[in-house]
């Protein structure tokens, strides 16, 4: 093979390498030598290359490596430092394609596999689109194209995707799918969202409050609504990096015991979870809403417009929070229900401003992810 393809390391060579060298525990071998083949005979053990004997542990084991790979399931695998400098390589990354710049290409050549159990399209675009404009391709795989765990197993369509793609985004259900995924692929995994957590959502939140606000560090966000996947990621980045955290919801709606315990004991962030809005939004930099029936709940939505009854996001909730206090929401909104007309469309509304940070934020989850 020529040698100014560039294919060292890839899964060719890989294959091209172990199908010669593989067979050198037995006494006596073959050896091709261009179309001639000698029999040699070994006296002894053979020692086998170092890189040849990692490829044949890699192959043998179930669970392959991810050698200077990283995979991004929760914000609070990552200490402070790395999360503020994720940050800071997404502030650069959208001050270049912002200005029109359409060289930096770190993605060229390399391939993005997109699982959705869950539809989206801020997740779908931002991916995709994000991933393209800095060189790479894109392959959207939609709840048909897989059915992970029902047509397939997912620890095989792990280490299959891991032999086409560079990189796995996957938005599912189940949050043991996504840790199942990530274990059996030998290429980094990104959580696209899961019942329990969205990481990449909260990543681009606190990108738009450091582009609005100045900093995550020492603000106050009030979350207004249900203890969902979206406040488990709020909860582990106050795990990690000191700001004061609210969740305020209806009682019997709080998020998750054991993650709230996590956030609180690593004694780094503030947590509060409350059941009054009016006054836990007092004196907040951010305020926060999400839909209160998230997807998979949609049959619970008349009964929890009851049960959250209060929990509204209005002109009123925001006036008591004060003037400097931003309005932010993950999208869909459903507005009238969970948040006003009015608070969406105000001047101190930022939710586009932070739907736009998604693709930002991810694309430098995945140049971090992939060690570029």
């Amino acid at each position: 093979m020529p040698a100014n393809l560039g294919l060292e390391g890839s899964h060719f060579q890989i294959h091209r390498t172990t199908t010669s060298c593989l067979n050198l525990d037995t006494m006596s071998k073959d050896f091709v030598r261009g179309v001639k083949t000698n029999k040699l005979k070994v006296n002894g053990p053979v020692k086998m290359p170092t890189k040849v004997s990692h490829i044949k542990s890699a192959l043998m084991s179930p669970v392959e490596e991810k050698t200077g790979l990283q995979d991004f399931l929760h914000i609070n695998d990552f200490d402070k430092g790395t999360i503020l400098k994720i940050l800071d390589r997404a502030k650069e990354v959208k001050a270049l394609l912002k200005s029109g710049e359409r060289t930096y290409l770190p993605f060229k050549g390399k391939t993005l596999a997109m699982i959705f159990a869950k539809p989206s399209m801020r997740t779908r675009v931002s991916f995709e689109t994000g991933f393209y404009l800095l060189g790479g391709h894109a392959i959207f795989l939609g709840p048909k194209d897989i059915e992970m765990g029902k047509r397939e197993e997912t620890r095989d369509v792990a280490r299959v995707l891991s032999r086409y793609n560079d990189i796995i985004m996957a938005r599912l259900f189940a949050h043991q799918d996504l840790l199942d995924l990530a274990k059996y692929a030998s290429v980094p995994v990104i959580n696209g969202l899961t019942d329990y957590n969205h990481p990449c959502q909260i990543m681009a939140d606190a990108l738009t409050m450091i582009e609005h606000i100045g900093q995550i560090e020492g603000t106050k966000v009030v979350y207004v609504g249900d203890g969902n996947n979206i406040v488990h990621s709020w909860l582990l980045l106050a795990a990690v990096i000191p700001f004061h955290f609210v969740c305020v919801c209806p009682k019997g709606f709080e998020p998750d015991a054991k993650t709230v315990e996590k956030a609180q004991q690593a004694g780094v962030g503030k947590i509060e979870i409350t059941h009054d809005p009016k006054e836990a939004v007092k004196g907040a930099d951010v305020v926060y809403s999400d839909v209160w029936a998230s997807m998979g709940q949609k049959e619970e939505a008349e009964y929890r417009r009851k049960v959250f009854q209060g929990f509204q996001v209005d002109e009123e909730l925001m006036k008591i929070a004060g003037p400097q206090a931003y309005f932010m929401h993950c999208l869909p909104a459903e507005r009238g229900v969970e948040v006003t007309n009015g608070v969406v469309e105000a001047p101190n509304s930022i939710v586009f401003p932070q739907a736009e940070n998604r693709m930002h934020a991810q694309n430098a989850i995945m140049l971090h992810s992939l060690g570029l």
